[in-house]
């Protein structure tokens, strides 16, 4: 497990000299901020900083002590006792060849119509139609009396959390902490990425 951010998508050769799309993260180096143990919190997990923080709250600087963190982030782990605060983990953790489970928030699309947000058809486009792209009935007005929920409408697209579960790691670079994962990633460049090994 790891914190990571998004560079750029690139293609590199494979042995057999097959392209192979990829996209460059950062992973790493993170810091262990904070350890929770059943004990104590009654669950176990570690908590991950990554990226130094110029400037953070006062109540925030208190917990971090000494590291000053851009961002944080929980894993839940089954050992917390193989973890100690201040310990670094880098991309050295991963391997070619690794499948990973990537985690991001995908880009924002803004406020959409239901043709773009739920693939909707148009209406003719000839002289007189009224209905090119609107969404038309939402439902009757004497019975239900009302619109259904789930109805699919117009509204809000995209910046929402996905995951995506079987992403293959096909390069590692311990030294500038740099992972090349096979295919797309969600979200935009300097996007945060969790990456877990599965």
């Amino acid at each position: 497990m790891i914190l990571a951010k998004k560079l750029k998508m690139t293609e590199i050769f494979d042995d057999k000299g097959n392209v192979v799309p990829v996209t460059i993260v950062q992973a790493g180096p993170c810091v262990v901020c904070d350890i929770r143990t059943k004990e104590k919190h009654g669950y176990n997990a570690v908590q991950l900083g990554f990226l130094p923080a110029k400037k953070i709250s006062k109540p925030l600087a208190g917990k971090l002590k000494e590291n000053k963190v851009k961002h944080l982030m929980e894993f839940h782990v089954s050992k917390p006792e193989e973890y100690k605060i201040g310990q670094e983990i880098k991309a050295d953790i991963f391997k070619a060849g690794d499948v990973v489970k990537v985690s991001g928030v995908t880009i924002g699309k803004g406020f959409q119509g239901t043709i773009k947000r739920w693939h909707h058809h148009r209406g003719p486009m000839s002289h007189g139609s009224k209905s090119h792209r609107i969404p038309g009935s939402i439902g009757s007005g004497t019975t239900p009396g009302h619109v259904y929920k789930g109805r699919r409408m117009a509204g809000r697209m995209g910046h929402v959390r996905a995951t995506l579960k079987s992403v293959v790691v096909v390069k590692v670079d311990p030294e500038k902490n740099l992972l090349m994962v096979r295919g797309g990633v969600p979200g935009l460049v300097n996007n945060i990425l969790e990456i877990v090994k599965r």
